[in-house]
């Protein structure tokens, strides 16, 4: 933002936090940034699995320090980062919870929904996608935005910053054993 740097807006830059409670109100004062918050779940039980900070700060904890954000309003709208996860944060009754959460905190929100990148071994798979139109419409219908973001970059195991890679991974001794074998057939 400084002028001897990039001289970038505020409101072009946005603060993506998991929900660390105490620095929230600073950032908001100190940096008057945009607020991204990945949500994920609407429960204790399965935020706490997702997102283990909540474990420390808990979801109405997180809400409260959001409703509180200095310069959230309806022209600056709190996004919400929501990871859809087949049985697990995806039912109607989860769309439900999230609208009654936002409600009840009066909070200025929009709600990205994310269809989940699975990689071999992921222990989620990504809802279906008649799954996540529907949980879109739920809260699109209570007058919330929630846009389902594309996922980009499945192709090579990279949407959503899961980067990995497929190839099985070697020992070193695996590695020599291999090359031992390699020479003796050669040799």
């Amino acid at each position: 933002m400084d002028g001897d740097g990039l001289a970038l807006s505020k409101r072009r830059i946005t603060l993506s936090t998991s929900g660390v409670v105490p620095m929230m109100a600073r950032a908001g004062e100190e940096i008057g940034v945009n607020l991204a918050v990945s949500l994920h779940a609407v429960s204790k039980e399965v935020r706490d699995e997702i997102v283990p900070i909540n474990r420390k700060y808990g979801l109405e904890e997180l809400l409260a320090a959001c409703a509180a954000y200095p310069g959230a309003s309806n022209a600056r709208r709190i996004t919400f980062e929501y990871v859809m996860l087949k049985d697990k944060n995806d039912s109607d009754e989860d769309a439900r919870e999230l609208i009654r959460l936002i409600k009840q905190h009066k909070l200025p929100a929009k709600v990205n929904l994310i269809p989940f990148n699975p990689w071999p071994g992921a222990i989620y798979e990504c809802s279906t996608p008649e799954r996540i139109r529907r949980f879109s419409e739920i809260v699109f219908e209570a007058g919330i935005s929630a846009p389902v973001r594309t996922p980009r970059g499945r192709d090579i195991d990279a949407a959503c910053g899961q980067l990995k890679t497929a190839a099985k991974k070697m020992s070193r001794a695996e590695l020599d054993r291999l090359a031992e074998e390699k020479q003796a057939a050669l040799g």
